[in-house]
Parts: structure tokens; sequence; C-alpha cells
């Protein structure tokens, strides 16, 4: 009968629906989590508090609950919609707002990943092996290319199809010079997009000890996927929408997966030289290829608020009370540690941050698969019967109510959604880094870490729950991963889950971090003070750090939720109208393939826009 229950910050409201036939057998309901507790017993008087609508309307009168509320320092339950309107916070309008948003997004995010799925062929399933190949290979790249020297990959044949940039020392019989001078031809003197930040690298001998690897780049972006929301945003799905919700989240990594690849080979294609490395994203295919700074401008403050400052507060917070918790660490001091970590690491630029998380990445990914095996193994017998449970659910055979199959849905797709990353427009700023022959190779590796954070990590902590049988325990979030893991290894699991949360939330920080520094150096636009914004952002992360260990952040939560839609929306609508540049990129890489070399693009393969281009040239 109970048809409808919210609960929101920033201390706590309660919006109960229920239906004017609901039994008085319901008698209490409780809601417990780390920092609050309310048992709150029914009277029989409770049938008098519910309205022609169907809505439950108590305030401070109401003795028999009123009295438990102020116990835990809240004053009463606000639910008649007129006190919604005058007496809404910050942060519930702000709740408001994301509720409709989230839903648009997820559709939106839904229906990209289909065209271009059909639009790609499938490449998210056909060229998986590609994409393995790829991230263990060694690509020579451009940057790594010693003065006058063609890529070793290079065949006669080849170098025939695509100039290099170098015709001088090229010995293959095809016309070099005519090609390379057709080539200047076909570009403009001056790049539209001249304004952006693109200071040029140091001399190009020692280009090689500052480029970014193709496999840093993608433990970079993975850093940022791999977060908090693995361990208790599963556990939440899983409680909210039931344990189907699992199956319609590996759903929503097969289908947005493509949206990746779209996103990463733009960033690939439009990237600009930057001091320390390329660099581009969003706010660069947008403004290079849309040639709309104002909308990209849009999308930089979006990813900075969201990624560079807020979600690294929300981190913050999760591994300080998870080590308050386990090792009973004062949150002073926690607070004091991360902030140093964190600064030591990125005032190192994007070199060091690329460096530490291709350390820290491969470790925690393999330690939390190497205790979700084990739990596995240990509960074989029961795996079938998960599955059966997460499919059943899926598709509403164990539920008696039909919304639970819509429910399900929704929450499998939101979480996949804010887990893996997929179509929002963050992995292209780490993506953007890599110096690789082909933009296609990025957009493939980039389309793995899709697949590791949902179908990997994610699946483990859902199967370490379900083999648990806790989901129902009445327990939620990052409390019911521990006490799925502790029923499974015994008291050390409290302090097993406070190791991945660190590891997990650490990396998600300092990869955070370089999206925020990224396009806060698209915003300088070259300005002549552009290093000491960046300097002041790095001191305003660590203040945002400490704070964010010590206070509760709910408000941080909301306005987390609402960048993500802004800049999501932003950025599906860039792919949308860019994506065929992609789709030509990968027909080119198909092609070359084929013939069995290794694929390299120059800006003269797709001669309408490689005037924006000057990377590849």
């Amino acid at each position: 009968s109970v048809h409808r229950f919210l609960i929101s910050g920033p201390d706590l409201r309660i919006d109960a629906g229920f239906s004017p036939e609901m039994p008085l057998s319901v008698h209490r309901f409780l809601i417990s989590g780390p920092d609050l507790r309310i048992d709150a017993g029914f009277c029989s008087e409770i049938a008098k508090t519910i309205d022609e609508r169907g809505v439950m309307v108590l305030s401070a009168s109401d003795s028999d609950i009123a009295t438990l509320l102020k116990k835990h320092h809240i004053c009463r339950l606000r639910l008649s919609r007129r006190e919604k309107i005058e007496e809404m916070s910050l942060a519930e309008l702000l709740n408001t707002i994301n509720a409709p948003m989230a839903t648009v997004m997820v559709v939106l995010l839904s229906i990209t990943g289909l065209w271009f799925t059909i639009k790609t062929k499938a490449v998210q399933f056909t060229m998986v092996g590609e994409m393995f190949r790829l991230l263990f290979k060694t690509d020579n790249g451009r940057l790594a290319q010693a003065p006058g020297t063609a890529p070793a990959a290079q065949s006669s044949a080849q170098s025939s199809a695509h100039p290099s940039a170098q015709p001088s020392t090229q010995s293959s019989g095809a016309t070099p010079s005519a090609q390379s001078s057709a080539q200047s031809s076909a570009q403009p003197s001056a790049h539209p997009s001249s304004t952006l930040p693109t200071a040029q690298s140091t001399a190009q001998s020692s280009r090689g000890t500052r480029r970014i690897s193709s496999f840093q780049a993608f433990m970079v972006s993975l850093a940022s996927r791999v977060g908090t929301g693995n361990l208790a945003g599963v556990a939440t799905a899983i409680v909210v929408g039931g344990p189907g919700s699992i199956f319609w989240m590996w759903v929503m990594a097969l289908i947005g997966s493509v949206n990746t690849f779209i996103e990463c080979t733009l960033a690939q294609l439009f990237k600009s030289r930057g001091k320390d490395s390329f660099i581009g994203g969003p706010a660069w295919y947008i403004t290079k290829g849309l040639h709309k700074r104002w909308f990209a401008c849009i999308f930089a403050v979006a990813i900075i608020a969201q990624f560079g400052l807020t979600n690294n507060m929300v981190q913050a917070n999760t591994i300080s009370s998870a080590f308050g918790e386990a090792f009973h660490i004062p949150p002073v001091l926690m607070a004091i540690a991360l902030c140093v970590l964190s600064l030591a690491v990125v005032f190192g630029g994007i070199q060091r941050i690329s460096k530490v998380c291709s350390y820290i990445v491969p470790f925690m990914a393999l330690a939390y698969l190497g205790i979700a095996l084990w739990i596995v193994v240990t509960n074989i017998t029961a795996i079938p019967k998960v599955f059966g449970i997460i499919i059943g659910s899926a598709f509403g055979f164990r539920q008696a109510a039909g919304g639970a199959v819509g429910m399900a849905i929704l929450m499998g797709f939101k979480r996949g959604i804010f887990s893996n990353e997929a179509g929002e427009g963050s992995a292209p700023n780490a993506a953007a880094t890599a110096d690789i022959s082909h933009p296609v190779k990025q957009g493939l590796i980039q389309t793995l870490g899709v697949f590791t954070d949902t179908l990997v990590v994610c699946t483990c902590t859902a199967l370490i729950i379900l083999c648990s049988g806790l989901y129902d325990s009445g327990a939620n979030g990052i409390e019911l991963t521990q006490a799925a893991l502790s029923h499974h290894i015994g008291p050390a699991g409290k302090f097993i889950v406070a190791i991945c949360i660190f590891f997990f939330a650490f990396s998600s920080v300092i990869g955070n971090y370089y999206y925020g520094e990224c396009n806060i150096t698209f915003l300088c636009n070259g300005w002549k003070h552009s290093g000491k914004a960046i300097f002041a952002y790095r001191l305003v992360l660590g203040v945002l750090i400490f704070v964010g260990s010590l206070m509760t952040i709910e408000l941080v939560w909301a306005l987390v939720d609402f960048c993500m839609v802004i800049m999501t929306v932003c950025n599906l609508i860039a792919i949308l109208l860019l994506g065929r540049w992609a789709i030509r990129l990968l027909d080119d890489y198909r092609s070359q393939s084929k013939t069995g070399i290794d694929p390299v693009y120059h800006s003269s393969t797709i001669p309408e826009i490689s005037g924006e281009t000057e990377c590849w040239d």
C-alpha cells in the first residue's frame, strides 16, 4: 500500500505518501544509518493524519512521533505541498530540480547510446579484442618521435596514403613534397580556434620524456570512474531498486559505452598542445567543432564545480567517515593527511597524477577483484541462485507490484551512468592527454573503462552483498557493503572496506582534480596569469578537502548532481552534432587495419576540419 517514500536533507525531510486504504497493521517504520536512527511507532490515531490525497500530514503537535524526532534534533516532518514550497532549503530546491532532470538525462543517454551503437556497427562489442590489444601495446605516438623521423610502424604504403609531418625524410616512392604542399594548401594559415590555450611544448628532442602514454591516460580516467559509488552506490541501487537493478546497470554499461568511444575519440581529434602534454576534452571539441565557445564555457564551469571541487569534498568526507568508523582516527587528522597527500600529487601536474594513478588503480582494482573472487569461490553453490534473483527481479518475476520493474530499471540506469560516467564528458579530458598515432585507439581503450567500472567492480560489490543475503536487512549504502563483507570474512570486513574506500576515493580525488585544471586552462584562454589561477585552484582544492572531511555535505551532494546533469546534457548535444567525425575516423581505422598496418591519422584525412586538428598535421 505504500507507494511513495522520500527522504532528503539538509537535516531531514520525509515525504511519505500512503494510499488511503493503508492498513493499520503498518505500525512502525525504521530509518537507520551512521548518523541517524529513527524508530517511529504508529498508534491507532495514525489514520486521522491521512488526508483525502493519501498524504500523511504531521507537525510538532503530533506528540507520538514528534517527541521522538526532537531527540534527533529534527523539529518536525514537513509534508504538505504548501510548506514544501515556502520552507524549501537550497539543497531541497536542487533535489527537486535534479529529479526530473536526471530522468531526462537517463533517457537522452540511452537514446544516444542506441544511435551510436547502430552507426558504429556496435563497436563496443565487435572490437573488444582490439581494445585489450591496444591497452597493452606500446604506441610510439607522435611526441615520442625524434625530429625528422617517421613512426617506425609506418610502411611505405602507409606513408604514401598518409604523408608524414616530416616529408623531407620520406624514402618511399610517393611524392611527399607534393603531398605536403597539397596538405598545406588545404589548411588555413591560421587556425580559427587559435585563441584556445595552446602553449608550445619544449624542444622536440625532449618531448619523448614528457608524453602521456595511452595506458596512463586510461588509468587517470579509471581513477575518476572507480570511486566510492562502486561500494556505496551499488548497495543503494539494490536496496531501492531491488537486485534487478544490477541487470539494468549492466545493460546501461553495454549501451552507454559507445558514448565513451565517441567522446574520447573526438577529444583526441580536436586536442591541442599543452605545456606538459596534449590537452583537450569537451570544451575543446565544442569550441573547435561547433565554434560555440559560450557553450563550451558552460560545460567547463559545470565540470570544474562538479569534479574539480564539490565531488572531491564528497570523496574526502567518505574517506574520513570510513577511517573514523573502522580505526577511530579523528576526522581532523584524516583531513590533514588527505590534504598533504592530495596536494603532493596535484602540484606535480598531469605527469605526476598519471604516474600515481598508473600504480594505485591497477592495485586497488585487482585487490578488490581478488576479495570478490574469494567470496564467490567460497559461495560457489549460491551463485546460480544469486543470478536467478538478479534476472528474476529485473523482469518482475519475483515482485508482486508492477512498479517494481520500473524502479529496478530506473535505479540500474541511474547508478550505471553515475558510476561509469559514460557520456558525461569527464573521461575525454584524460583521453586527450594520450600521445598516440590515431584518435580511435584512445576511444577504444577508454571504452574498456566503462566495462571495468560496471561489469567488474560494481558486479563484485553486488555479488558480495547478494551472497550475504543481507540486502533486505534494512541497512543501506556503505553500511550494507560493510555488513556484507563482515558476514563473509568476519570483523575484518569493516577494515577492508575502509582501506578500499581510501584507495578508491583518493584516486578519484587526484583524477577529478585534473579535470578541473584542464578546464580552468580552457577558461583562462591564454591569460598571462593562468599559472596563478591554477595555483589558486590547487590551494582551494586543499581547503575543500579539509572542510569536506569534517562536515556533513547534503548540499554538496545536491550541487554534484545538478552540475553533473548540466555537463552531461551539454556533452551529449555536442557528441550528437560532432559524432559523424568520430564515425569517419572509425571507418579510416578499420580500413587501415585491414591492410595489416598500424593505423596512423593525419589531418588531411578529413580535410573539412583540418584547420582545427593541428596536432595531427
